[in-house]
Protein backbone atom coordinates (compact mmCIF):
# COMPACT_ATOMS: atom_id res chain seq x y z
CA UNK A 1 0.00 0.00 0.00
CA UNK A 2 3.03 2.41 0.61
CA UNK A 3 3.42 3.16 -2.82
CA UNK A 4 -0.20 3.89 -3.76
CA UNK A 5 -0.18 6.34 -0.43
CA UNK A 6 3.05 8.17 -2.18
CA UNK A 7 0.86 8.70 -5.22
CA UNK A 8 -1.92 9.90 -2.85
CA UNK A 9 0.51 12.67 -1.18
CA UNK A 10 2.94 13.86 -4.50
CA UNK A 11 -0.75 13.95 -6.09
CA UNK A 12 -2.73 17.69 -7.55
CA UNK A 13 -6.33 16.66 -7.26
CA UNK A 14 -9.13 18.85 -7.81
CA UNK A 15 -11.08 19.08 -4.62
CA UNK A 16 -14.47 19.43 -6.34
CA UNK A 17 -17.79 17.93 -5.22
CA UNK A 18 -21.16 18.61 -3.72
CA UNK A 19 -20.27 21.63 -1.07
CA UNK A 20 -18.67 23.93 -3.74
CA UNK A 21 -16.57 23.73 -6.95
CA UNK A 22 -13.59 25.62 -5.76
CA UNK A 23 -10.24 23.91 -7.23
CA UNK A 24 -7.72 23.53 -4.64
CA UNK A 25 -4.00 21.27 -4.68
CA UNK A 26 -4.93 18.31 -2.55
CA UNK A 27 -1.27 18.54 -1.29
CA UNK A 28 -2.18 21.59 0.52
CA UNK A 29 -4.51 19.85 3.36
CA UNK A 30 -1.06 18.70 5.20
CA UNK A 31 0.05 21.81 5.34
CA UNK A 32 0.57 24.10 8.43
CA UNK A 33 -1.79 26.51 6.31
CA UNK A 34 -5.05 24.33 6.05
CA UNK A 35 -7.69 23.20 8.75
CA UNK A 36 -7.56 26.85 10.41
CA UNK A 37 -11.06 28.04 9.07
CA UNK A 38 -14.58 25.87 8.65
CA UNK A 39 -14.02 27.09 4.48
CA UNK A 40 -10.94 25.05 4.79
CA UNK A 41 -11.73 22.19 6.48
CA UNK A 42 -15.06 21.68 4.12
CA UNK A 43 -12.50 21.97 1.41
CA UNK A 44 -10.41 18.80 2.82
CA UNK A 45 -13.39 17.18 3.32
CA UNK A 46 -14.73 17.81 -0.41
CA UNK A 47 -10.97 15.61 -1.19
CA UNK A 48 -12.80 12.90 0.18
CA UNK A 49 -16.09 12.95 -1.61
CA UNK A 50 -13.75 13.74 -5.02
CA UNK A 51 -12.15 10.68 -4.45
CA UNK A 52 -15.31 8.23 -4.73
CA UNK A 53 -15.47 9.26 -8.52
CA UNK A 54 -12.19 7.34 -9.06
CA UNK A 55 -12.72 5.08 -12.17
CA UNK A 56 -11.76 2.31 -9.72
CA UNK A 57 -13.38 2.82 -6.55
CA UNK A 58 -17.10 3.88 -7.78
CA UNK A 59 -16.32 5.68 -11.10
CA UNK A 60 -16.77 2.31 -13.24
CA UNK A 61 -18.97 0.93 -10.38
CA UNK A 62 -22.10 -0.15 -12.96
CA UNK A 63 -19.64 -1.95 -15.63
CA UNK A 64 -19.00 -4.73 -12.41
CA UNK A 65 -22.66 -5.99 -13.11
CA UNK A 66 -21.08 -8.08 -15.85
CA UNK A 67 -20.05 -10.33 -13.15
CA UNK A 68 -23.49 -11.57 -12.93
CA UNK A 69 -26.31 -12.71 -14.40
CA UNK A 70 -27.82 -8.97 -16.07
CA UNK A 71 -25.13 -7.76 -18.12
CA UNK A 72 -22.38 -9.10 -20.38
CA UNK A 73 -19.46 -7.03 -21.50
CA UNK A 74 -16.12 -6.83 -23.41
CA UNK A 75 -12.45 -4.92 -22.43
CA UNK A 76 -11.47 -3.83 -19.27
CA UNK A 77 -13.65 -6.06 -17.14
CA UNK A 78 -14.55 -8.92 -19.41
CA UNK A 79 -11.69 -10.85 -17.13
CA UNK A 80 -14.66 -10.85 -14.44
CA UNK A 81 -16.46 -13.51 -16.62
CA UNK A 82 -14.19 -15.03 -18.49
CA UNK A 83 -12.38 -16.01 -15.48
CA UNK A 84 -9.24 -15.04 -16.53
CA UNK A 85 -8.91 -12.05 -13.47
CA UNK A 86 -5.24 -11.95 -11.87
CA UNK A 87 -3.28 -10.52 -8.74
CA UNK A 88 -2.04 -8.67 -11.30
CA UNK A 89 -5.31 -7.67 -13.54
CA UNK A 90 -5.01 -3.82 -13.30
CA UNK A 91 -8.76 -2.65 -12.37
CA UNK A 92 -8.58 -4.74 -9.43
CA UNK A 93 -5.49 -3.62 -8.50
CA UNK A 94 -6.55 -0.01 -8.64
CA UNK A 95 -9.83 -0.80 -7.02
CA UNK A 96 -7.61 -1.46 -3.76
CA UNK A 97 -5.15 1.79 -4.55
CA UNK A 98 -8.13 4.34 -5.35
CA UNK A 99 -9.82 3.09 -2.12
CA UNK A 100 -6.69 3.17 0.37
CA UNK A 101 -5.78 6.73 -1.21
CA UNK A 102 -9.40 7.62 -0.18
CA UNK A 103 -9.43 6.48 3.29
CA UNK A 104 -6.24 7.80 3.82
CA UNK A 105 -7.97 11.30 2.60
CA UNK A 106 -10.52 10.75 5.14
CA UNK A 107 -7.83 9.69 7.59
CA UNK A 108 -6.47 13.51 6.83
CA UNK A 109 -9.81 15.57 7.59
CA UNK A 110 -10.78 13.15 11.00
CA UNK A 111 -7.38 13.76 12.73
CA UNK A 112 -7.04 17.27 11.33
CA UNK A 113 -10.45 18.62 11.90
CA UNK A 114 -10.66 17.31 15.13
CA UNK A 115 -7.75 19.97 16.32
CA UNK A 116 -9.24 22.80 14.21
CA UNK A 117 -10.03 26.31 15.42
CA UNK A 118 -14.01 26.17 14.18
CA UNK A 119 -17.45 25.80 15.81
CA UNK A 120 -18.17 22.82 17.19
CA UNK A 121 -21.26 22.08 15.47
CA UNK A 122 -19.63 22.49 12.22
CA UNK A 123 -16.53 20.58 13.28
CA UNK A 124 -18.99 17.60 14.35
CA UNK A 125 -20.57 17.36 11.19
CA UNK A 126 -17.62 17.42 9.16
CA UNK A 127 -16.11 14.62 10.98
CA UNK A 128 -19.20 12.86 10.56
CA UNK A 129 -19.07 12.96 7.28
CA UNK A 130 -15.80 11.73 6.98
CA UNK A 131 -16.26 8.73 9.35
CA UNK A 132 -19.25 7.84 6.76
CA UNK A 133 -17.01 8.16 3.75
CA UNK A 134 -14.06 6.37 5.63
CA UNK A 135 -16.67 3.48 6.50
CA UNK A 136 -18.23 3.42 3.03
CA UNK A 137 -14.99 2.36 1.67
CA UNK A 138 -13.68 0.32 4.39
CA UNK A 139 -17.10 -1.54 3.10
CA UNK A 140 -16.68 -1.72 -0.12
CA UNK A 141 -13.02 -2.86 -0.32
CA UNK A 142 -14.44 -5.44 2.33
CA UNK A 143 -16.99 -7.06 -0.29
CA UNK A 144 -14.53 -7.69 -2.41
CA UNK A 145 -11.55 -8.76 -0.68
CA UNK A 146 -12.63 -9.55 2.78
CA UNK A 147 -10.91 -8.75 5.89
CA UNK A 148 -8.57 -5.71 5.40
CA UNK A 149 -5.35 -4.12 6.49
CA UNK A 150 -6.79 -1.20 8.91
CA UNK A 151 -5.51 2.51 9.50
CA UNK A 152 -7.30 4.88 10.80
CA UNK A 153 -6.63 9.06 11.51
CA UNK A 154 -4.06 8.23 14.11
CA UNK A 155 -1.66 7.06 11.05
CA UNK A 156 0.34 10.70 9.84
CA UNK A 157 1.74 9.70 6.71
CA UNK A 158 4.29 12.31 7.08
CA UNK A 159 5.45 10.30 10.15
CA UNK A 160 4.58 6.81 9.51
CA UNK A 161 4.58 6.55 5.72
CA UNK A 162 7.08 3.91 6.05
CA UNK A 163 5.75 1.61 8.76
CA UNK A 164 2.23 1.06 6.61
CA UNK A 165 2.52 -2.83 7.19
CA UNK A 166 -0.26 -3.89 8.98
CA UNK A 167 -1.76 -7.64 8.28
CA UNK A 168 -5.03 -8.12 7.28
CA UNK A 169 -7.64 -7.87 9.84
CA UNK A 170 -10.38 -10.34 9.64
CA UNK A 171 -13.54 -9.93 8.44
CA UNK A 172 -15.33 -10.07 11.89
CA UNK A 173 -13.26 -7.08 13.06
CA UNK A 174 -13.02 -5.04 9.82
CA UNK A 175 -16.85 -4.97 10.36
CA UNK A 176 -16.48 -4.34 14.03
CA UNK A 177 -14.20 -0.89 12.67
CA UNK A 178 -16.85 -0.35 10.07
CA UNK A 179 -19.96 0.01 12.32
CA UNK A 180 -17.51 1.38 14.97
CA UNK A 181 -16.98 5.08 12.08
CA UNK A 182 -20.66 4.93 11.42
CA UNK A 183 -22.04 4.76 15.29
CA UNK A 184 -19.42 7.62 15.39
CA UNK A 185 -20.98 9.80 12.50
CA UNK A 186 -24.66 8.57 14.08
CA UNK A 187 -23.03 11.41 17.33
CA UNK A 188 -22.30 14.01 14.73
CA UNK A 189 -25.44 16.06 14.77
CA UNK A 190 -25.88 15.27 10.71
CA UNK A 191 -29.08 16.55 9.39
CA UNK A 192 -31.66 14.19 7.84
CA UNK A 193 -31.24 17.04 4.75
CA UNK A 194 -28.81 19.62 3.43
CA UNK A 195 -29.82 22.88 1.77
CA UNK A 196 -29.77 22.95 -2.23
CA UNK A 197 -25.83 24.59 -2.07
CA UNK A 198 -24.70 21.51 0.09
CA UNK A 199 -26.88 18.60 -1.56
CA UNK A 200 -24.88 15.32 -1.88
CA UNK A 201 -23.40 15.70 1.86
CA UNK A 202 -23.98 12.71 4.31
CA UNK A 203 -27.09 13.28 5.99
CA UNK A 204 -28.05 11.29 8.60
CA UNK A 205 -30.26 8.58 7.05
CA UNK A 206 -27.82 8.08 4.78
CA UNK A 207 -25.65 6.73 8.03
CA UNK A 208 -28.42 4.35 9.58
CA UNK A 209 -29.06 2.98 5.50
CA UNK A 210 -25.45 2.08 5.49
CA UNK A 211 -25.19 0.79 8.95
CA UNK A 212 -28.28 -1.83 8.15
CA UNK A 213 -26.73 -2.63 4.85
CA UNK A 214 -23.55 -3.63 6.86
CA UNK A 215 -25.75 -5.72 9.27
CA UNK A 216 -27.84 -7.34 6.56
CA UNK A 217 -24.25 -8.31 4.76
CA UNK A 218 -23.28 -9.68 8.44
CA UNK A 219 -26.80 -11.75 8.73
CA UNK A 220 -27.62 -9.99 11.79
CA UNK A 221 -30.76 -9.21 10.64
CA UNK A 222 -32.72 -7.75 13.84
CA UNK A 223 -30.13 -4.81 13.80
CA UNK A 224 -30.40 -4.06 10.08
CA UNK A 225 -34.28 -3.62 10.18
CA UNK A 226 -33.36 -1.55 12.95
CA UNK A 227 -31.55 1.15 10.90
CA UNK A 228 -32.84 0.54 7.44
CA UNK A 229 -36.51 1.59 9.00
CA UNK A 230 -34.88 4.46 10.57
CA UNK A 231 -33.08 5.47 7.39
CA UNK A 232 -36.78 5.96 5.10
CA UNK A 233 -37.60 8.76 6.54
CA UNK A 234 -37.85 12.11 5.24
CA UNK A 235 -37.36 9.96 1.89
CA UNK A 236 -40.14 9.00 -0.37
CA UNK A 237 -39.90 6.57 -3.88
CA UNK A 238 -39.30 8.72 -6.84
CA UNK A 239 -43.02 8.63 -9.26
CA UNK A 240 -41.17 8.23 -12.52
CA UNK A 241 -38.64 4.68 -12.68
CA UNK A 242 -36.86 6.38 -15.84
CA UNK A 243 -36.83 9.83 -14.44
CA UNK A 244 -33.89 8.59 -11.61
CA UNK A 245 -31.39 7.93 -14.36
CA UNK A 246 -31.55 11.28 -16.67
CA UNK A 247 -32.07 14.85 -15.81
CA UNK A 248 -35.79 14.90 -15.25
CA UNK A 249 -35.75 15.24 -11.74
CA UNK A 250 -35.52 12.15 -9.84
CA UNK A 251 -31.71 11.45 -9.69
CA UNK A 252 -31.52 14.54 -7.26
CA UNK A 253 -35.06 13.73 -5.20
CA UNK A 254 -35.70 12.16 -2.04
CA UNK A 255 -35.61 8.91 -3.18
CA UNK A 256 -31.38 9.13 -3.11
CA UNK A 257 -30.16 8.73 0.08
CA UNK A 258 -26.63 8.57 -0.78
CA UNK A 259 -25.50 9.59 -4.28
CA UNK A 260 -22.40 10.54 -6.56
CA UNK A 261 -23.23 14.41 -7.64
CA UNK A 262 -22.06 14.77 -11.20
CA UNK A 263 -21.75 17.66 -13.20
CA UNK A 264 -21.41 18.37 -17.05
CA UNK A 265 -21.84 21.05 -19.21
CA UNK A 266 -19.03 23.46 -20.83
CA UNK A 267 -16.37 24.21 -17.86
CA UNK A 268 -17.92 21.54 -15.97
CA UNK A 269 -16.52 18.51 -16.38
CA UNK A 270 -16.60 16.27 -12.96
CA UNK A 271 -19.00 13.46 -13.47
CA UNK A 272 -18.40 9.90 -14.32
CA UNK A 273 -17.87 7.85 -17.53
CA UNK A 274 -21.48 6.34 -17.68
CA UNK A 275 -22.67 7.43 -21.42
CA UNK A 276 -18.75 6.62 -22.46
CA UNK A 277 -19.15 2.81 -21.35
CA UNK A 278 -22.49 1.97 -21.33
CA UNK A 279 -23.47 4.04 -24.32
CA UNK A 280 -23.32 2.96 -28.30
CA UNK A 281 -21.64 4.89 -31.23
CA UNK A 282 -25.10 6.63 -31.61
CA UNK A 283 -24.71 7.75 -28.19
CA UNK A 284 -23.08 11.48 -27.69
CA UNK A 285 -19.18 11.35 -28.44
CA UNK A 286 -19.67 7.59 -29.98
CA UNK A 287 -19.17 5.32 -26.96
CA UNK A 288 -17.74 2.09 -26.81
CA UNK A 289 -20.38 -0.34 -25.13
CA UNK A 290 -18.21 -2.32 -22.41
CA UNK A 291 -21.26 -2.84 -21.06
CA UNK A 292 -24.58 -5.28 -22.18
CA UNK A 293 -27.96 -6.16 -20.99
CA UNK A 294 -27.93 -10.08 -21.24
CA UNK A 295 -30.76 -11.91 -22.79
CA UNK A 296 -31.55 -13.40 -19.30
CA UNK A 297 -32.23 -9.44 -18.10
CA UNK A 298 -34.73 -9.12 -20.11
CA UNK A 299 -36.41 -12.49 -19.55
CA UNK A 300 -36.62 -11.55 -15.91
CA UNK A 301 -39.16 -8.43 -16.49
CA UNK A 302 -42.46 -9.64 -15.80
CA UNK A 303 -45.71 -8.67 -17.93
CA UNK A 304 -47.71 -5.61 -16.03
CA UNK A 305 -50.28 -7.95 -14.80
CA UNK A 306 -47.34 -10.20 -13.09
CA UNK A 307 -47.52 -12.90 -15.24
CA UNK A 308 -43.82 -14.22 -15.71
CA UNK A 309 -42.64 -13.49 -19.53
CA UNK A 310 -42.20 -16.82 -21.60
CA UNK A 311 -40.82 -16.30 -25.17
CA UNK A 312 -42.13 -19.64 -26.45
CA UNK A 313 -45.93 -18.04 -25.77
CA UNK A 314 -45.14 -15.29 -28.00
CA UNK A 315 -43.11 -16.85 -30.78
CA UNK A 316 -43.47 -21.08 -30.72
CA UNK A 317 -40.16 -22.53 -30.88
CA UNK A 318 -38.23 -19.71 -30.30
CA UNK A 319 -36.21 -20.80 -27.40
CA UNK A 320 -34.30 -24.00 -28.90
CA UNK A 321 -34.67 -22.44 -32.76
CA UNK A 322 -32.04 -19.75 -33.90
CA UNK A 323 -34.47 -19.77 -37.46
CA UNK A 324 -37.13 -18.46 -35.23
CA UNK A 325 -35.11 -15.86 -33.52
CA UNK A 326 -33.98 -14.68 -36.78
CA UNK A 327 -37.62 -14.87 -38.43
CA UNK A 328 -38.46 -12.64 -35.18
CA UNK A 329 -35.33 -9.89 -35.37
CA UNK A 330 -33.39 -10.00 -38.63
CA UNK A 331 -33.91 -7.04 -41.00
CA UNK A 332 -32.80 -6.73 -44.92
CA UNK A 333 -30.72 -3.67 -45.84
CA UNK A 334 -29.38 -2.73 -49.12
CA UNK A 335 -26.62 -3.19 -50.43
CA UNK A 336 -25.00 -0.32 -49.84
CA UNK A 337 -25.82 -0.72 -46.10
CA UNK A 338 -27.38 2.58 -45.66
CA UNK A 339 -31.21 1.77 -44.89
CA UNK A 340 -33.40 -0.25 -44.29
CA UNK A 341 -35.55 -1.84 -46.70
CA UNK A 342 -37.70 -4.55 -45.08
CA UNK A 343 -38.24 -5.67 -41.97
CA UNK A 344 -40.72 -8.51 -40.56
CA UNK A 345 -43.62 -6.79 -40.01
CA UNK A 346 -46.00 -8.98 -38.29
CA UNK A 347 -43.35 -10.03 -36.05
CA UNK A 348 -42.27 -6.60 -35.21
CA UNK A 349 -45.92 -5.45 -34.47
CA UNK A 350 -46.39 -8.24 -32.09
CA UNK A 351 -42.89 -7.71 -30.21
CA UNK A 352 -43.69 -4.06 -29.93
CA UNK A 353 -46.83 -4.44 -28.03
CA UNK A 354 -45.16 -7.09 -25.79
CA UNK A 355 -43.15 -4.60 -24.93
CA UNK A 356 -46.00 -1.96 -24.49
CA UNK A 357 -47.40 -4.98 -21.85
CA UNK A 358 -44.33 -5.42 -20.06
CA UNK A 359 -42.93 -4.11 -16.45
CA UNK A 360 -42.37 -0.48 -18.17
CA UNK A 361 -39.17 -0.58 -16.11
CA UNK A 362 -37.72 -2.91 -19.22
CA UNK A 363 -37.84 0.71 -21.77
CA UNK A 364 -36.43 2.73 -19.21
CA UNK A 365 -33.54 0.36 -18.45
CA UNK A 366 -33.04 -0.98 -22.36
CA UNK A 367 -32.74 -0.11 -25.75
CA UNK A 368 -34.47 -3.08 -27.16
CA UNK A 369 -35.16 -3.98 -30.78
CA UNK A 370 -37.17 -2.14 -32.93
CA UNK A 371 -37.40 0.86 -30.61
CA UNK A 372 -35.81 4.00 -31.08
CA UNK A 373 -33.15 6.36 -29.40
CA UNK A 374 -32.40 10.04 -29.58
CA UNK A 375 -28.90 9.77 -30.36
CA UNK A 376 -25.84 12.25 -31.77
CA UNK A 377 -25.23 12.06 -35.70
CA UNK A 378 -23.81 14.26 -37.50
CA UNK A 379 -23.92 16.60 -34.59
CA UNK A 380 -27.14 16.69 -33.72
CA UNK A 381 -29.81 14.97 -31.83
CA UNK A 382 -31.17 12.53 -34.44
CA UNK A 383 -33.95 9.53 -34.06
CA UNK A 384 -32.29 6.36 -34.50
CA UNK A 385 -34.09 2.85 -35.06
CA UNK A 386 -32.22 -0.28 -33.45
CA UNK A 387 -32.53 -2.86 -35.53
CA UNK A 388 -30.30 -5.67 -36.32
CA UNK A 389 -29.89 -6.46 -40.39
CA UNK A 390 -28.33 -8.15 -42.96
CA UNK A 391 -27.81 -7.98 -47.03
CA UNK A 392 -26.27 -10.40 -49.39
CA UNK A 393 -22.87 -9.69 -47.70
CA UNK A 394 -24.15 -10.77 -44.52
CA UNK A 395 -24.82 -8.83 -41.48
CA UNK A 396 -23.97 -5.41 -41.45
CA UNK A 397 -23.83 -2.22 -39.20
CA UNK A 398 -25.71 0.59 -40.60
CA UNK A 399 -24.06 3.89 -41.17
CA UNK A 400 -27.04 5.85 -42.09
CA UNK A 401 -29.51 8.25 -39.30
CA UNK A 402 -31.88 5.63 -40.78
CA UNK A 403 -30.88 3.25 -38.14
CA UNK A 404 -28.14 1.78 -36.49
CA UNK A 405 -26.90 -1.63 -35.15
CA UNK A 406 -23.56 -1.95 -32.90
CA UNK A 407 -21.54 -4.40 -33.26
CA UNK A 408 -18.82 -4.42 -30.26
CA UNK A 409 -15.66 -6.28 -30.66
CA UNK A 410 -17.00 -9.58 -29.90
CA UNK A 411 -19.55 -9.04 -32.98
CA UNK A 412 -22.19 -9.48 -30.63
CA UNK A 413 -25.93 -9.47 -31.31
CA UNK A 414 -26.95 -7.91 -28.00
CA UNK A 415 -29.27 -5.38 -26.41
CA UNK A 416 -28.07 -1.94 -25.08
CA UNK A 417 -28.27 0.09 -21.84
CA UNK A 418 -30.75 3.03 -21.89
CA UNK A 419 -30.25 4.21 -18.52
CA UNK A 420 -27.55 6.51 -18.15
CA UNK A 421 -27.24 7.26 -21.11
CA UNK A 422 -28.16 10.49 -22.55
CA UNK A 423 -30.71 11.22 -25.31
CA UNK A 424 -29.22 13.53 -27.78
CA UNK A 425 -26.94 15.71 -26.43
CA UNK A 426 -29.33 16.09 -23.33
CA UNK A 427 -29.97 20.19 -24.48
CA UNK A 428 -26.46 20.91 -23.75
CA UNK A 429 -25.72 19.38 -20.65
CA UNK A 430 -23.33 16.65 -21.58
CA UNK A 431 -20.09 17.83 -23.40
CA UNK A 432 -17.95 15.44 -22.47
CA UNK A 433 -19.15 11.55 -22.64
CA UNK A 434 -16.16 11.25 -19.73
CA UNK A 435 -18.32 13.17 -17.49
CA UNK A 436 -22.15 11.80 -17.83
CA UNK A 437 -23.78 14.64 -15.64
CA UNK A 438 -26.72 12.58 -13.57
CA UNK A 439 -25.76 11.75 -10.45
CA UNK A 440 -25.34 7.64 -9.27
CA UNK A 441 -26.38 6.08 -6.47
CA UNK A 442 -24.92 4.19 -3.88
CA UNK A 443 -27.93 3.72 -1.79
CA UNK A 444 -31.51 4.44 -2.45
CA UNK A 445 -34.85 3.80 -0.92
CA UNK A 446 -35.86 1.58 -3.78
CA UNK A 447 -32.43 -0.58 -2.19
CA UNK A 448 -33.64 0.38 1.37
CA UNK A 449 -37.18 -1.12 0.56
CA UNK A 450 -35.99 -4.48 -0.91
CA UNK A 451 -33.24 -5.04 1.68
CA UNK A 452 -35.72 -4.50 4.35
CA UNK A 453 -38.02 -6.98 2.51
CA UNK A 454 -34.73 -9.48 3.15
CA UNK A 455 -34.32 -8.89 6.12
CA UNK A 456 -37.56 -9.14 7.50
CA UNK A 457 -38.33 -12.37 5.19
CA UNK A 458 -34.87 -13.85 6.90
CA UNK A 459 -36.93 -13.20 10.06
CA UNK A 460 -40.16 -14.70 9.10
CA UNK A 461 -42.03 -11.96 8.63
CA UNK A 462 -43.65 -12.79 5.34
CA UNK A 463 -46.16 -10.20 5.45
CA UNK A 464 -43.60 -7.02 5.99
CA UNK A 465 -41.08 -8.42 3.42
CA UNK A 466 -43.73 -8.51 1.11
CA UNK A 467 -45.00 -4.94 1.75
CA UNK A 468 -41.57 -3.54 1.07
CA UNK A 469 -41.64 -5.61 -2.18
CA UNK A 470 -44.54 -4.26 -3.07
CA UNK A 471 -43.80 -0.47 -2.35
CA UNK A 472 -41.11 -1.25 -5.31
CA UNK A 473 -43.54 -2.91 -7.72
CA UNK A 474 -46.31 -0.28 -7.39
CA UNK A 475 -43.23 2.82 -8.25
CA UNK A 476 -42.73 0.17 -10.90
CA UNK A 477 -46.57 0.36 -12.16
CA UNK A 478 -46.89 -3.62 -12.13
CA UNK A 479 -49.46 -6.28 -10.06
CA UNK A 480 -48.82 -6.53 -6.44
CA UNK A 481 -47.97 -9.87 -4.91
CA UNK A 482 -50.75 -11.65 -3.45
CA UNK A 483 -53.34 -9.62 -5.33
CA UNK A 484 -54.73 -12.83 -7.33
CA UNK A 485 -53.59 -15.42 -9.44
CA UNK A 486 -51.47 -18.05 -8.66
CA UNK A 487 -48.50 -16.30 -10.29
CA UNK A 488 -48.57 -13.36 -7.92
CA UNK A 489 -48.11 -15.66 -4.64
CA UNK A 490 -45.28 -14.83 -2.49
CA UNK A 491 -46.14 -16.39 0.79
CA UNK A 492 -43.23 -19.26 2.11
CA UNK A 493 -39.53 -17.78 2.73
CA UNK A 494 -37.91 -19.51 -0.48
CA UNK A 495 -40.93 -18.05 -2.68
CA UNK A 496 -40.45 -14.37 -1.06
CA UNK A 497 -36.19 -14.85 -2.19
CA UNK A 498 -37.16 -15.56 -5.52
CA UNK A 499 -39.75 -12.83 -5.71
CA UNK A 500 -36.65 -10.44 -3.95
CA UNK A 501 -34.25 -12.17 -6.03
CA UNK A 502 -36.08 -11.48 -9.83
CA UNK A 503 -36.86 -7.72 -7.95
CA UNK A 504 -33.51 -6.88 -7.30
CA UNK A 505 -32.20 -7.77 -10.80
CA UNK A 506 -34.76 -5.59 -12.91
CA UNK A 507 -34.95 -2.45 -10.44
CA UNK A 508 -31.03 -2.32 -10.02
CA UNK A 509 -29.85 -3.33 -13.39
CA UNK A 510 -26.72 -1.48 -14.63
CA UNK A 511 -26.22 0.27 -11.38
CA UNK A 512 -23.27 -2.20 -10.04
CA UNK A 513 -25.37 -4.06 -7.25
CA UNK A 514 -26.24 -7.44 -9.07
CA UNK A 515 -22.66 -8.97 -8.75
CA UNK A 516 -22.71 -8.75 -4.68
CA UNK A 517 -25.71 -9.32 -4.66
CA UNK A 518 -25.10 -13.36 -5.78
CA UNK A 519 -21.97 -13.27 -4.09
CA UNK A 520 -23.58 -12.50 -1.07
CA UNK A 521 -26.01 -15.10 -1.19
CA UNK A 522 -23.31 -17.86 -2.89
CA UNK A 523 -25.21 -18.00 -5.81
CA UNK A 524 -22.39 -16.91 -8.58
CA UNK A 525 -20.98 -20.44 -8.82
CA UNK A 526 -24.48 -21.65 -9.71
CA UNK A 527 -25.47 -19.16 -12.16
CA UNK A 528 -22.24 -18.24 -13.66
CA UNK A 529 -20.70 -21.32 -15.40
CA UNK A 530 -22.33 -20.94 -18.32
CA UNK A 531 -22.91 -19.89 -22.06
CA UNK A 532 -23.73 -16.38 -23.23
CA UNK A 533 -26.20 -15.82 -26.01
CA UNK A 534 -27.25 -12.79 -27.83
CA UNK A 535 -31.46 -12.19 -28.44
CA UNK A 536 -30.61 -13.40 -32.39
CA UNK A 537 -29.15 -16.72 -30.23
CA UNK A 538 -25.23 -16.07 -31.22
CA UNK A 539 -23.32 -17.49 -28.97
CA UNK A 540 -20.84 -14.70 -27.41
CA UNK A 541 -18.87 -16.04 -24.94
CA UNK A 542 -18.25 -18.92 -21.92
CA UNK A 543 -18.86 -17.62 -18.44
CA UNK A 544 -16.65 -19.13 -15.54
CA UNK A 545 -17.06 -18.73 -12.13
CA UNK A 546 -14.81 -20.77 -9.34
CA UNK A 547 -16.68 -21.64 -6.32
CA UNK A 548 -13.24 -22.03 -4.41
CA UNK A 549 -12.09 -18.87 -5.63
CA UNK A 550 -14.12 -15.91 -7.00
CA UNK A 551 -16.29 -15.04 -4.19
CA UNK A 552 -13.49 -12.76 -3.18
CA UNK A 553 -10.78 -10.64 -5.61
CA UNK A 554 -7.18 -11.35 -5.36
CA UNK A 555 -5.28 -9.15 -3.22
CA UNK A 556 -2.66 -7.26 -5.57
CA UNK A 557 0.48 -8.45 -5.65
CA UNK A 558 2.59 -5.27 -5.55
CA UNK A 559 1.22 -4.94 -1.96
CA UNK A 560 1.82 -8.50 -0.93
CA UNK A 561 5.35 -7.74 -2.49
CA UNK A 562 5.71 -4.92 -0.28
CA UNK A 563 4.37 -6.26 2.86
CA UNK A 564 4.62 -9.80 3.68
CA UNK A 565 2.81 -9.70 6.31
CA UNK A 566 -0.36 -9.53 3.89
CA UNK A 567 -1.98 -12.90 2.39
CA UNK A 568 -3.83 -14.03 -0.35
CA UNK A 569 -7.16 -14.68 -0.51
CA UNK A 570 -7.41 -18.89 -1.30
CA UNK A 571 -7.02 -19.83 -5.20
CA UNK A 572 -5.35 -16.91 -5.82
Amino acid sequence: MKKHILSLMAAVSLLTGCYDLDRTPYDQVSSEAMWQTADQCKQGLMGVYASLKEDDLFGKMFLIDVNSDVAAGYDQYEVLQLGTATSKTGFMNSKWQDGYNSIQRANLVIRNVADAPIEEGTKNQILGEAHFLRALVYFHLMDYFGGLPLYDESVDLEKDFNNLMNPRSSVEDTRAFIVKDLEKALECGLPEAWDSENYGRVTLTAVQALLGKVYLYAKEYDKAVEWLEKSTSGHELYSDYAGLFNLDGGHTSSEMIFSIVNLGGTGNSYGMPLCFYAGTRASYGSCWNNTVPSSTLIEMYEYKDGRPFDWDELFPGFTTSNDVKESVFRCTANSSATEIISMPEENRAKILQMYEDRDPRMQATVILPYTTYQGWYSNKKTEMLFVVAKNEKGTITLSSANGFVYNNRGGWETYFWRKYVPEGDWDGAITDRSHTPVNFPIIRLADVYLMLAEAYNEQGNSTKAVEYINKVRERAGIALLNSGPDYLKAVTKDEIFQRIFKERAVEFANEGLRDSDLRRWQLSHTMLNREEYGFTGKRMFTRVFRENRDYLWPIPQDEIDMNSAIKQNPGW
